[in-house]
């Protein structure tokens, strides 16, 4: 008997009680990975071992859902998971991200407690041998500041759609008090909240780490309701926003070229390999100055081939690095 389809529909069957929207027949196939018509009978079977999924119409498409939730046997975590979610926070609690990461402990500490002794002693040991046996490596690069009180701050006012008050240490104005409308938040090598500024529909990213004497005031927030935040951040190549240029980079032959195919320069990329064994890389971003940085670590390995602003910046940011370390001799 194959393993992987028992563990297929149990997986299915865990999204549809999770799912508070339910899930349609092309969900469900998205989901497992197969065609409707085995996501029928995927339906069918888990309505035979869980006769309490309802079914309901949802314009011209229906939707399931099991409710109630499924009892502990199904839901039991794996040694893998825990040792995931543990590796998870302590990762970020490394990186600085101090609140996020006490987020996944008390999830982590949640979870052990509701499974049942014997199966929390059954899984200890290879939980702690998976720990033992995995580490992350933190790249070099600004230690994120993650003020616990200031993000919860922020996670409140998202929440109830409120305005924020603060002192921006930075800016064109720096310490002067900003009303805000906070639309989100951006969690990178330097955390982000995205926002306008009241009486304004454009927003702006403000460092968290800039941020001082913050307060959630009784004025409306929240973003319109055609905003995307993930959208917005994929605009950019790092995280600056303005105008958005179509580029285009050529990775050499052999190994820069192999080590492409496999690297993610930006959500919206394209790859074409080349009769020569090149790769050409295109994709459309704001933010050439972060693109400049980054293309430094491949040294001779790309060329920049579209668009000139890119190119030239990039000529500009090495003169620069050149005059400055060529001071003094060697």
């Amino acid at each position: 008997m194959r393993w992987e389809k028992p563990e297929l529909l149990l997986d299915l069957g865990r999204k549809l009680a999770s799912d508070a929207e339910g899930l349609t027949i092309d969900d469900m196939a998205q989901a497992a990975g197969v065609n409707r018509r085995t996501a029928e009978r995927m339906r069918d079977a888990l309505w035979r071992l869980f006769p309490q999924m309802v079914e309901w119409q949802d314009g011209k498409t229906k939707r399931f859902r099991i409710p109630g939730g499924l009892d502990s046997f199904m839901q039991s975590p794996t040694a893998d998971e825990l040792a995931a979610l543990s590796a998870a926070a302590e990762t970020l609690a490394a990186q600085g991200a101090q609140h996020r990461a006490n987020a996944l402990k008390s999830l982590d500490v949640k979870i052990r407690s509701a499974i049942r002794t014997a199966d929390r002693r059954r899984l200890s040991p290879d939980v702690e041998a998976l720990v033992r046996g995995q580490a992350a490596v933190l790249q070099a690069g600004p230690r994120p500041a993650e003020n616990e009180e200031l993000v919860a701050t922020l996670h409140h006012a998202i929440m109830a759609m409120k305005a924020v008050r603060f002192v921006y240490k930075a800016g064109s104005k720096p310490g002067e008090p900003r009303e805000v409308s906070p639309w989100g938040l951006i969690f990178g090598r330097v955390n982000y909240l995205i926002g306008a500024d009241l009486g304004d529909r454009e927003p702006k990213t403000r460092r968290l780490d800039r941020i001082a004497e913050l307060e959630v005031i009784d004025k409306p927030g929240g973003p319109p309701d055609d905003f995307d935040l993930q959208a917005f951040a994929d605009r950019s190549f790092g995280v600056y926003q303005d105008e958005v240029q179509a580029v285009v980079l050529r990775v050499a032959p052999g190994e820069p070229a192999e080590e492409a195919r496999g690297w993610r320069f930006h959500p919206t990329q394209t790859l074409e390999d080349q009769p020569d064994g090149s790769v050409i890389v295109r994709f459309q971003a704001s933010g050439m100055l972060e693109l400049v940085w980054h293309l430094f670590t491949w040294g001779d390995k790309v060329e920049v081939l579209e668009p000139l602003v890119l190119k030239a910046r990039l000529v500009q940011e090495l003169d620069k690095a050149l005059a400055h370390h060529r001071k003094g001799g060697f």
